[in-house]
């Protein structure tokens, strides 16, 4: 079981099974909503995940891409892509013990700020992870 939340602690959630594609994102529109040079994702299926306590907030970030964040504090929570209803992303660092999902990978490399510069072999796709 996998449990976290905002930082003011009003919105929880848990997940169960195994997560898959932990990665450090570096698109602009993730670096833009976290205030933060990288975020760390991981993905559940999106029948495993729900939240427990409060209710976040929900907007469009794009197109296809649906965001929720903590209406009190304002902690970033989950990205869901329309094409792929049945996945949630979930952002690490709000878990209770980020250490449970370390990324395995950097995607959107490509947009990496040329200050950032991570001291790790993790494989980096300059694009998405499909895209090489």
């Amino acid at each position: 079981m996998l449990t976290g939340g905002c930082y003011c602690g009003k919105t929880r959630y848990e997940g169960e099974g195994a997560p898959f594609h932990p990665t450090l994102c570096h698109c602009r529109d993730c670096r833009r909503v976290a205030g933060a040079p990288a975020v760390a994702w991981f993905s559940l299926r999106a029948r495993d995940f729900c939240f427990t306590a409060g209710e976040p907030l929900r907007f469009a970030s794009s197109e296809k891409g649906r965001r929720s964040f903590c209406p009190h504090c304002g902690t970033p929570l989950t990205f869901q892509n329309l094409d792929l209803p049945e996945e949630i992303d979930i952002t690490t660092a709000s878990l209770d013990d980020p250490e449970q999902v370390p990324p395995a990978d950097h995607t959107q490399a490509g947009s990496r700020l040329s200050w950032l510069h991570l001291a790790d072999d993790l494989p980096r796709y300059r694009q998405g992870r499909d895209e090489g």
